[in-house]
């Protein structure tokens, strides 16, 4: 074995040359067997031939091959997002996959997003995952009271992660957001600035945190005394230049609400516009209170309450929840909530 090899000494790659443990046994005049070894950091190598291994499969940017580790292992190393399109797109997506990726960085798996329509078939993609093997974890989002994908892969015993909750009598690993709480809070908020007649624009009935965020809203009505103007037409899913029309008319109406609550941030932005094409004035006429996730709201309009999600931060415990999953930690164990905290811009 050639001990007086560098990491210098490196060996041309042609441009669709996939690097290889021969490539790097190649380089650094070591064993193939070795070489696979020092990267799994098997205690009988050396730590300086462990590191001149590392450095070389760093500077030829080496991977292990995927289907042979899966052939060897039964391990794929992917944590699949399954991420329906219909998410909101105001830094929801993005946020989500950096949290995730922060966790798995320090791991050997691999994040693989698989966008899809929830509204078409959401159990497609998850069945594709079982019955393919693709991945060892699944991330799953848009939640529904009973979600079947749960019961699937509970039944199939695939380690996942859920970002909301369910309430079917399955304990399984989540992580989400307190809507419940926002909406209470919200209502509070608003009655403390004097407002009386309240509307707030929901999610998509089927959801789980519609459920959440309309208890929150009823029980808030009924202690603070104050009465709702309903909104039925839409929902935070509509399509903008809907919700702005929608929210022009209510606006026009004989009984129009002097408090809003809405919980998404670009469809907030619409119903403002809609707002004040009926000639209604932002902190005069009503208050606005939004969730958001990611600050830019008060950035272009500093009259609203907002209320952030932390959707990096929910990608992380989703990610964590996951890990632990697979490696075979109970689910209840694996369950996480966080509470609304109101923005420090405005508040």
């Amino acid at each position: 074995m050639n001990e007086s090899v560098t990491p210098t000494a490196a060996i041309t790659l042609a441009a669709n040359e996939r690097p290889t443990l021969k490539t790097i046994a190649q380089m650094t005049g070591l064993g193939i067997t070795t070489v696979s070894r020092a990267l799994k950091d098997a205690p009988d190598i050396g730590a300086e031939t462990k590191e001149r291994v590392r450095i070389i499969a760093d500077q030829i940017g080496y991977q292990p091959n995927r289907a042979g580790v899966r052939l060897r292992t039964g391990k794929t190393n992917v944590i699949a997002l399954v991420l329906s399109i219909e998410e909101e797109l105001m830094g929801f997506t993005s946020q989500m996959v950096f949290g995730i990726s922060e966790v798995l960085a320090g791991t050997q798996y691999h994040l693989v997003v698989m966008p899809h329509s929830h509204s078409k078939n959401p159990m497609g993609p998850i069945r594709y995952i079982l019955d393919t093997g693709s991945a060892d974890g699944v991330i799953i989002s848009r939640i529904e009271p009973r979600d079947e994908r749960v019961r699937l892969l509970t039944d199939r015993k695939m380690p996942f992660s859920t970002h909301g909750r369910t309430d079917m009598n399955i304990v399984h690993p989540y992580h989400d957001f307190d809507n419940e709480a926002f909406a209470y809070e919200a209502v509070k908020k608003l009655v403390e600035k004097g407002r009386k007649r309240i509307s707030i624009l929901l999610p998509p009935t089927k959801l789980s945190f519609h459920d959440h965020a309309r208890a929150g809203f009823d029980r808030a009505i009924k202690d603070f005394g104050v009465s709702e103007v309903p909104m039925d037409h839409v929902t935070i899913e509509t399509n903008l230049e809907e919700t702005r029309t929608q929210g022009e008319q209510l606006m026009r109406s004989a009984t129009p609400p002097d408090g809003f609550i809405s919980i998404s941030g670009s469809s907030t932005i619409a119903l403002i516009a809609g707002f004040e094409a009926a000639g209604k004035k932002l902190g005069v006429d009503f208050d606005m209170i939004s969730k958001q996730s990611a600050e830019f709201l008060n950035w272009i309009r500093p009259e609203i309450y907002t209320i952030n999600e932390d959707v990096r931060e929910a990608g992380r415990e989703l990610a964590k929840a996951v890990l632990a999953s697979i490696a075979g930690n109970p689910p209840a164990q694996l369950q996480s909530l966080s509470k609304p905290v109101w923005s420090k811009t405005r508040n």
